[in-house]
């Protein structure tokens, strides 16, 4: 049972005395909005304020999402080109067939990509 203040809590009415407020019995006056199109305003306001060079990089792995972010990684833009950094020759065979998907999300949030590079990573 809910405990407010050292007290029980319940809902108003005498016949419902023994049965505890729920979560789900609570009315929502305001209305909810979906979050993902408010989040996509924000980041994409953010984004078009970065520098015309680095909103590319910025936008990388919301292009990709979380799973390629994590394993690849935007190097540079210029000329249009944004060049990504991939682990292996399998890894750019992939992303480069899903490039232009790619390009169509990076080019929501800026403008200008053209092309994405994919170059591997250099045994450390």
């Amino acid at each position: 049972m809910a405990q407010m203040h050292g007290r029980n809590c319940y809902s108003g009415s005498r016949e419902s005395a023994q049965r505890p407020v729920r979560p789900q019995d609570a009315k929502i006056n305001a209305p909810v909005e979906p979050i993902a199109p408010a989040l996509e305003k924000v980041v994409s306001g953010s984004l078009r304020r970065a520098p015309a060079a680095d909103a590319p990089l910025l936008a990388w792995p919301l292009a990709c999402g979380s799973a390629v972010a994590a394993r690849t990684r935007a190097l540079g833009f210029r000329e249009g080109i944004l060049q990504v950094e991939v682990p292996d020759a399998g890894w750019r065979t992939e992303l480069q067939r899903l490039a232009p998907q790619y390009l169509a999300i990076l080019n929501r949030y800026a403008s200008g990509v053209t092309r994405i590079e994919f170059v591997l990573r250099r045994a450390s």
